[in-house]
């Protein structure tokens, strides 16, 4: 008997769920939907999220990077550590990524006045006009991204995925204090 289809439309998933419960009848495969489903929207997603940021020149780390020191706040500068912690990538991966935005002015390393044996990593001018441009036009398309599915669903979506999240990170502990950022005065050279 011919495994049931969702009352739902279909999708290139289940056409693999199909596969494997003719092939492998034995095994529960659902976990393959939901793991697969996730996967293959991230792929068409980061697609569309992608040729917004190259309208920018910019690249998803790029973009990444950039985003991450404009939200910590003026004057939108963190430690390396902090930065490579936030983004998840390695500390030798960190610096080359710095090198190439420093090399294209659009962040500066500086002294952090709070310790002598490290150095921030900030935005300067150029930086910022660009990720403000690049995140309102992020955001724009990510709304019209979500447009099709309605409100009700988007709210649903967010809470399970976000219940998924914390089963995959049940250690995340909210942001740090912003410490490690030099305060306006010190920016500004003025302290």
């Amino acid at each position: 008997m011919p495994p049931t289809r969702p009352a739902r439309p279909t999708d290139a998933v289940d056409d693999i769920l199909a596969q494997w419960q003719r092939e492998r009848p034995d095994l529960d495969v659902s976990p393959m939907g939901i793991i697969g489903r996730l996967n293959r929207c991230t792929a068409l997603l980061m697609r569309k999220v992608e040729e917004v940021f190259a309208q920018f020149d910019l690249s998803a780390w790029e973009f990444d990077m950039l985003a991450a020191l404009r939200r910590s706040g003026a004057p939108y500068s963190l430690a390396p550590t902090t930065l490579f912690s936030t983004l998840m990538v390695t500390s030798g991966t960190m610096t080359h990524r710095m090198q190439r935005l420093e090399g294209r002015g659009l962040v500066a390393r500086l002294p952090n006045p709070s310790d002598a044996r490290s150095s921030l990593v900030q935005l300067t001018s150029a930086g910022l006009d660009l990720i403000d441009r690049a995140v309102e036009a992020h955001v724009a398309n990510e709304h019209r991204l979500l447009a099709p599915l309605k409100a009700a669903d988007l709210a649903a979506l967010e809470h399970r995925l976000s219940l998924l999240l914390h089963t995959l990170e049940p250690d995340h502990e909210p942001a740090q204090s912003q410490d490690n950022r030099l305060s306006p005065t010190e920016a500004a050279g003025t302290k």
